[in-house]
């Protein structure tokens, strides 16, 4: 079996000029992962790429998943998935995987910022008070 054409595309869509090193190791299984991933799950969805890379995201974190989190953060990244917005999901996982698994999460994200030239800390996104936060839609 090979990589389809279909899922290269993708792949590469993500993650322009990647060499897996999984690739190297492991190709028989990276056939099967890549096909499936980047290729047959994707004819029965229809979501845009940048919302199925931040609904990815969340997923790992739920999962615990960091350094497929990273890995991913950069595809998403690579396609426009904006730094806030990543963040935001970041932020949104305290209560779904508690305070302490989101550390691994946050310092992580830092990482691959720092790695790729994004400066932290990001502009102060709140548009809330701890005086307004419950009477706020």
């Amino acid at each position: 079996m090979a990589i389809s054409k279909t899922a290269q595309d993708n792949h590469e869509t993500l993650f322009p000029g990647l060499k897996s090193t999984l690739k190297q190791t492991d190709p028989e299984f990276i056939e099967v992962f890549d096909n499936f991933t980047f290729d047959e799950v994707l004819k029965y969805q229809d979501l845009d790429l940048k919302l199925r890379m931040k609904l990815t995201l969340a997923s790992l974190i739920a999962m615990q998943c960091l350094n497929e989190y990273k890995a991913m953060l950069n595809g998403a990244l690579n396609i426009g998935v904006t730094p806030v917005e990543v963040k935001e999901i970041v932020y949104q996982a305290v209560p779904y995987v508690g305070l302490g698994k989101v550390f691994d999460f946050l310092h992580g994200t830092n990482e691959v910022f720092k790695d790729r030239g994004i400066d932290v800390p990001l502009e102060g996104q709140s548009t809330t008070t701890p005086e307004t936060r419950y009477d706020k839609d």
